[in-house]
């Protein structure tokens, strides 16, 4: 019985040694900052919106970093993946209203493409042991 403890905790991964997790969460962090400032009747909209794609991030790479096999592990990079170009979008959007002044955006919009990057090139890693 102890071996088979032994190989599941050997074989288990902890989401926060991950860079990309760690980067998903500062950035979330900054992104949750930054939309304090949005207008209080964005509570419920944008606020709310850009918030809950950030938080994804880090949240679907935690929730794949618990799962058996890599090509389950994939999957949630992707749903990850799908929540960055969200949230890539909703950054625009904030821009555009005038919630975020350029150089935010600019700041934010750069360390997204980054963290989709990472993203990508972690799914190809995992789908090429596939």
């Amino acid at each position: 019985m102890g071996d088979i403890f032994t190989i599941l905790f050997l074989t288990m991964k902890d989401f926060k040694d991950l860079v990309i997790w760690q980067r998903s969460h500062q950035y979330t962090l900054n992104i949750y900052k930054l939309s304090a400032d949005f207008p209080a009747e964005e509570r419920y909209g944008l606020t709310s919106q850009i918030r809950r794609s950030a938080s994804s991030i880090p949240t679907n790479i935690a929730e794949g970093c618990g799962r058996q096999t890599d090509a389950d592990f994939a999957r949630f990079l992707i749903i990850s993946m799908g929540s960055a170009s969200e949230l890539e979008y909703q950054l625009i959007l904030a821009k555009d209203l005038n919630y975020v002044s350029l150089s935010s955006y600019n700041l934010l919009n750069s360390e997204i493409i980054e963290i989709k990057k990472m993203l990508n090139a972690f799914i190809q890693k995992l789908t090429r042991k596939i």
